[in-house]
């Protein structure tokens, strides 16, 4: 056993198992593809849940990867143990019916023995209860002593998830010494102590669980096997964790030259830095693989990550942006193994500074206001920190509810989750789990249905008109052998010239036509196993499986959208032109109305940088730039320097679509075949889709004009709106009329606050004596948030022993306000906390300084209470 490198150990496991026959993949994205039950990918087998359902079939039997996992399930260990980490690689060897325990058993013996050379006493091997085969061949074919092989029971041996594919599971073990041990004379493999090390999993796929307590025997069972990289790494470099092993240590190292702190020194500093190392890990390969930071979803565990560092780095003494310099590290120390995060770089830093540079707007302010109102909780005895001051800063300052809890914990509080989540669903209601998709039971239903009808052949690209065999019909989900006129069905054809929806692309429309039917396609999608489903009404006659049908698709609509499609590929060279490589499309839908684009950047576009794109875009469509569409391998198409779809998955053999030589991209869509027939692209909007994601809409062609007539049409209406003759003194007469307003607003600023002055000197003469300040309340009918600014503003500077607690109703609307004076300041009067729990009599929530303070409410009619109630609240917090 010698000491080696983890990304040497990666490149070991995966040439051993090429020898045996293995197909080598490369990772997946950690985005699922096709999987609405996770929303990262956590495990080496779970892309892969297709191939051993037999949904999808495998490129080859036998598979072997190291595939990058996020598992965020124990986020608040990460750091505070060494443990416990958010990134993972995860090494595997697959069968999907080919070789079973006789060779996966013998084979992962051989590998850490003959290859790793690792000791045989040290290892140890753990099987299922009653799975005598699994010890014979231990025993009997690889020679393990049986002293070192335990039986374990369900809950350790056993893989089962719900009903499917399930068995028993054999574990490899390492004993790493008596110090590492508990000392207790029971202390063996299982202990939860540290001496025993499992790194190596080998499941056996052999039942198939009805989820009842049946497991009948599969017919081709399965190997699924997992070992962490760094686990394994950890061993095999004689450390005790995994921020100890050599890639994970070197990006450590540079976080503490940025931060100027030792590992080691201080094991407070320690968890920071622990913090920091995983968390980074994980966000670089997540926004490598395209998840953009956002509030929900796989999104949110993103800014999570990132957002949890960057409070670690500032309680190392870092205040700037810090996190985007380590991200060339990380990206160093894996470029070897995957080679899109070097691709990515430009974009990766970009994204992540700004996504800091966001945060840290608002984290030093939330982090004082929640520090103050922790330490409050504390000196008062409480241990359970109020979800109402959680919400207000979640939705006031922009401080995560995360942060809240974990500085909340650092003081022996918890949290009132339930009033936090009862007041932010009251707000907005937010998903925060696996997004949901409510057809995809029906999906699942005709997936079945259509189990074993061969694959589409698709011949759109060279026709607009095919004749097809009809298949298979469709109709709720369950096959049947005929339609008549009515019936809402999808049709299966052998072949097609339909183009089914994907790639952002809509589907094609347009007519089957039998000998005895009319039926019109209203769209077209297609499943996993690439049956091209024609969603259709029959109009006429009877439709039977076995016609031959003439299947026309709606021309003149699918020329719009291939227009829509082609502009949308020079649209990402435009604005990889113009604004940068770290442009990358995130999104994107083309239909025969418009080319919506959804690409990665950090801020709004000019006028002069949409001036450019659309400029640039409009030369190459009048350039008339031959489109060429052709088939090659993916390794030369990225030699030509194709675009690839941000996070996708491609096979050995890609489509590369080529605009001249301005734009090169993987495509599988239909195109014009020369930029000319796009006729002209305008865009007419640019906004913001999330964090560090821009959205362009255009249109092209025909739609051009439509959105020109629309547009003169609309300036001749508003130049008569405003009494101007000519449409080109729009502007003129509405700059004039903004200056009419700008002058009334401040007439009516100055009568407010006239208006104001009168009302307060008679509020003066009724204020009432409370332990020495003097408190006046008033319900001021139609005063809005600004006449109440201003009549504090008067409290604090004419009467120093003053408190003004002042409600404005507007309607449905009510504002509550209140004022300290300064000497009232000094008897212990603050205004943010009396206008807290006065607004809390009339259902609403606010604070703010000592001086002065804003809360909005929900039930205006409680206003009179609320005030009632403002002469105690002041009278208990007077010292």
């Amino acid at each position: 056993m010698k000491w080696t490198g983890l990304n040497e150990l990666r490149e070991i496991y995966l040439s051993y198992f090429e020898s045996k026959g293995h197909l080598r993949l490369p990772s997946f994205p950690l985005i699922p593809k096709d999987d609405n039950s996770l929303l990262l990918i956590n495990s080496g087998m779970a892309p892969m849940k297709k191939y051993f359902t037999g949904e999808v079939t495998p490129p080859r039997k036998r598979v072997t990867t190291c595939q990058k996992c996020i598992r965020t399930g124990d986020i608040e260990n990460v750091g505070v143990t060494a443990r416990h980490g958010t990134f993972f690689e995860m090494m595997g060897n697959f069968s999907f019916g080919d070789y079973f325990k006789h060779e996966a058993i013998p084979w992962a013996w051989e590998f850490c023995t003959k290859v790793l050379e690792l000791p045989v006493d040290r290892l140890w091997v753990t099987i299922y209860l009653n799975d005598d085969e699994a010890f014979d061949i231990w025993v009997n074919e690889v020679g393990v002593d049986p002293k070192h092989i335990v039986r374990l029971g369900k809950e350790d041996n056993f893989w089962e998830h719900g009903s499917g594919p399930c068995g028993p599971c054999s574990e490899i073990y390492f004993d790493r010494g008596e110090e590492y041990g508990c000392g207790k004379p029971t202390c063996g493999v299982g202990c939860d102590c540290d001496r025993y090390v499992e790194f190596w999993n080998v499941v056996f796929s052999q039942f198939d669980s009805d989820g009842k307590g049946n497991y009948p025997p599969m017919e081709h069972p399965n190997i699924d096997t997992g070992m962490g990289l760094e686990r394994l790494a950890c061993i095999m470099q004689g450390v005790d964790n995994l921020f100890l092993v050599d890639t994970v240590q070197n990006i450590m190292k540079q976080i503490c030259k940025i931060t100027g702190v030792k590992y080691g020194d201080d094991p407070k500093k320690d968890v920071s830095l622990r913090v920091i190392t995983d968390h980074i890990r994980s966000t670089v390969f997540m926004i490598g693989d395209g998840v953009m930071p956002s509030n929900e979803g796989r999104g949110y565990v993103l800014r999570r990550l990132l957002r949890r560092a960057a409070r670690h780095g500032r309680l190392l003494g870092v205040h700037d942006t810090f996190l985007w310099k380590v991200a060339d590290t990380v990206i160093a120390e894996n470029r070897g193994a995957y080679p899109e995060l070097a691709e990515k770089r430009d974009m990766i830093v970009k994204l992540m500074r700004v996504e800091e540079e966001s945060f840290s707007k608002t984290v030093d302010q939330g982090l004082s206001l929640a520090e103050g109102y922790l330490d409050e909780t504390v000196k008062a005895g409480g241990k359970v920190f109020s979800g109402a001051e959680a919400f207000l800063l979640s939705d006031t300052y922009g401080f995560p509810i995360d942060l809240t809890k974990e500085i909340a914990a650092e003081r022996g509080l918890t949290v009132d989750e339930k009033e936090f989540s009862r007041l932010m669903q009251e707000q907005k209601e937010r998903a925060r789990a696996a997004r949901k998709n409510a057809g995809a039971d029906a999906w699942a239903g005709e997936n079945a249905a259509l189990d074993g009808i061969p694959e589409t052949v698709f011949a759109g690209y060279e026709t607009m008109e095919t004749q097809g065999k009809v298949l298979a019909i469709l109709k709720d989900g369950e096959r049947c052998q005929t339609a008549t006129a009515g019936d809402q069905i999808a049709v299966v054809l052998d072949k097609t010239s339909f183009y089914a929806e994907s790639g952002g692309q809509v589907g094609d429309t347009g007519v089957l036509e039998s000998d005895g039917a009319v039926v019109t396609v209203t769209a077209t999608t297609k499943n996993h196993a690439k049956n091209f489903l024609h969603r259709a009404q029959v109009k006429a006659g009877e439709l039977r499986v076995g016609d031959t049908v003439k299947a026309s698709v709606n021309t003149q609509r699918r020329l719009a959208i291939m227009r829509n499609h082609t502009s949308a590929h020079l649209l990402q060279a435009a604005l990889r032109s113009v604004l940068g490589t770290h442009v990358e499309q995130a999104g994107q839908l083309v239909d025969e109305h418009r080319v919506r684009f959804d690409f990665t950047h950090f801020s709004a576009l000019t006028e002069e940088e949409l001036h450019q794109v659309e400029t640039l875009v409009n030369q190459k469509i009048l350039s008339g730039l031959p489109v060429n569409c052709r088939e090659m391998p993916i390794a030369e198409a990225k030699k030509l320097g194709a675009m690839a779809l941000f996070g996708e998955k491609y096979g050995s053999v890609v489509r590369v679509v080529s605009a001249g030589d301005f734009s090169r991209e993987f495509c599988g869509g239909t195109h014009m075949d020369n930029t000319a027939k796009i006729g002209l692209l305008k865009i007419i909007s640019e906004s913001s889709v999330a964090a560090g994601v821009r959205r362009i809409e255009a249109v092209t062609g025909e739609n051009v004009l439509t959105y020109l007539n629309e547009t003169v049409g609309e300036l001749r209406r508003a130049a008569s709106a405003l009494k101007v003759n000519n449409p080109a003194e729009l502007a003129q007469r509405a700059q004039q009329i903004s200056a009419d307003l700008k002058e009334k607003d401040r007439e009516i600023e100055s009568l407010n606050g006239k208006l104001a002055s009168m009302k307060m000197e008679s509020l003066f003469a009724g204020a009432k004596d409370i332990g020495g300040v003097r408190l006046i309340t008033a319900k001021l009918e139609g005063a809005d948030a600004e006449a109440l600014r201003l009549m504090c503003d008067r409290v604090r500077a004419q009467e120093p022993d003053l408190v003004a607690v002042l409600a404005g109703v507007q309607g449905v609307k009510a504002n509550i306000a209140v004022a300290c004076a300064k000497d009232a300041q000094k008897t212990g009067a603050h205004a943010g906390k009396i206008v807290k729990e006065v607004a809390k009599v009339a259902g609403g929530g606010g604070g703010g300084r000592p001086d002065s303070a804003m809360a909005g409410t929900k039930h205006p009619e409680k206003i009179d209470e609320a005030l009632a109630e403002a002469e105690k609240i002041v009278a208990n917090m007077i010292k």
